[in-house]
C-alpha cells in the first residue's frame, strides 16, 4: 500500500516537471515582441595602422598590435529591426576617437620615425545580423510577485554581423616645435598633389564592419549586452601615413616649415632612415596597407512594443 503511494507521488512529481518544462518554450511568434529596438552604446575604440603598436614588427593592422594606453572613447546610437527570428538589420551612427604614437613602441624603426596622430571618426553604417535567440522562460505559475519571478530565466541572443559603412576622419599631429595639434591634410606631408607625389586623399572613406554581439533581454522593454566591432577600411590615410618621405625642399617651398616638421619629426637614432634612397626615391615612411579600427561597447536597448489593436464589438442587429 505504501509502495503504491510512493508510485503515485513520483508520477505526480514527474507530471508536474513535465508540465513545467513544457512551459519553458514560449510561443514561436514571441520574438516579434522584440522586433524594434533603439540602442545606445558606450565603450572604447582602438586604431590599427602604421603608427605606434607593439614592440615588434610584422603585427601591424591586426588586434595583436593594439596599444591599450591609446584606447579612446566610442559612443553610438542605433536602431535594430528583426526581419525574422534569425535575421536582423541594424543601422547606426558612431562617434569614435582614434590615436597612434610611435614613441610608445620599442620597435626601433617606428620609434625613430616619431610620428603621432589623433582623429575624430564620424561613422554611419548598416549591417545584417545572423542571430541565435534562446527564448526560454521559467515556469509561469507560482506565488504572485515572488515565486513566479524567481523561477523565470532571462532570454539571451548571440549575433554575428557584417555590413557596410561610410566615415569621416581628419587626422591631426602634434607639432614638435609648438606642441599644438595641427591638421595634417592641408600640410600634404607626403607631397600629395605635388609633382611626383601621390594624389590627394579624401577624408571620407568606406568601411566594412564585422563582429559579434551578445545581449540579454531583461524584460519586454529593456536589453543589455556587449558588442565587438572590427572595421576593415578602404583608406590608408586615417593616420596621414601611407608611403614615402617627400623631398623636403619641395615641401618647404610649397607649404612652409611646419609641413616639413610634421612630415619628418624623426629622432635621428637611425642615420639616413628618412633620407632619399640611392636611386633618388623617397625613403619608406609607411606601408601601403589599409588602416583598420575597432571598438568594444556596452549596449543598452529599449524595445518599441507593438500597439495592441482595439477590440471591436459586433452588433447583433
Amino acid at each position: 500500500m505504501f509502495s503504491k503511494k510512493i508510485v503515485f507521488i513520483v508520477l505526480g512529481v514527474c507530471s508536474f516537471y513535465v508540465h513545467a518544462f513544457s512551459q519553458n518554450f514560449v510561443r514561436s511568434t514571441d520574438w516579434k515582441k522584440y522586433r524594434k529596438e533603439v540602442i545606445i552604446q558606450v565603450g572604447v575604440s582602438e586604431f590599427l595602422g602604421d603608427l605606434g603598436g607593439r614592440n615588434r614588427a610584422g603585427t601591424d593592422y591586426s588586434p595583436v598590435d593594439m596599444e591599450l594606453v591609446l584606447t579612446r572613447p566610442a559612443i553610438s546610437m542605433a536602431y535594430r529591426y528583426k526581419i525574422f527570428k534569425g535575421l536582423n538589420v541594424h543601422t547606426n551612427f558612431n562617434y569614435m576617437l582614434v590615436a597612434g604614437d610611435d614613441k610608445l613602441t620599442k620597435d626601433i624603426y617606428r620609434n625613430n620615425r616619431n610620428l603621432n596622430f589623433k582623429s575624430n571618426i564620424f561613422e554611419f553604417g548598416t549591417r545584417l545580423e545572423l542571430a541565435y535567440l534562446s527564448n526560454k522562460v521559467g515556469h509561469r505559475y507560482g506565488i504572485k510577485k515572488t515565486l513566479s519571478r524567481r523561477m523565470k530565466s532571462r532570454s539571451w541572443e548571440v549575433m554575428g554581423f557584417v555590413g557596410i559603412g561610410a566615415f569621416y576622419f581628419n587626422p591631426k599631429g602634434r607639432d614638435p616645435l609648438t606642441g599644438q595639434w595641427v591638421k595634417l591634410k592641408p600640410l600634404h606631408t607626403e607631397g600629395e598633389g605635388l609633382p611626383g607625389g601621390p594624389k590627394n586623399y579624401s577624408r571620407v572613406a568606406i568601411c566594412v564592419p564585422v563582429g559579434l554581439v551578445y545581449r540579454v533581454i531583461l524584460s519586454k522593454k529593456w536589453s543589455v549586452g556587449a558588442e565587438l566591432n572590427y572595421r576593415f577600411t578602404f583608406t590608408d590615410y586615417i593616420d596621414d601615413v601611407h608611403g614615402t618621405y617627400y623631398d623636403k625642399n619641395a615641401l618647404l617651398a610649397a607649404y612652409g616649415p611646419q609641413a616639413v616638421r610634421m612630415a619628418d619629426p624623426s629622432k635621428g637614432d637611425i642615420p639616413g632612415a628618412t633620407a632619399p634612397n640611392a636611386d633618388g626615391t623617397g625613403a619608406q615612411r609607411g606601408e601601403h596597407h589599409h588602416d583598420n579600427y575597432m571598438s568594444f561597447q556596452i549596449t543598452v536597448g529599449r524595445f518599441i512594443t507593438p500597439k495592441r489593436g482595439r477590440a471591436r464589438l459586433r452588433s447583433k442587429f
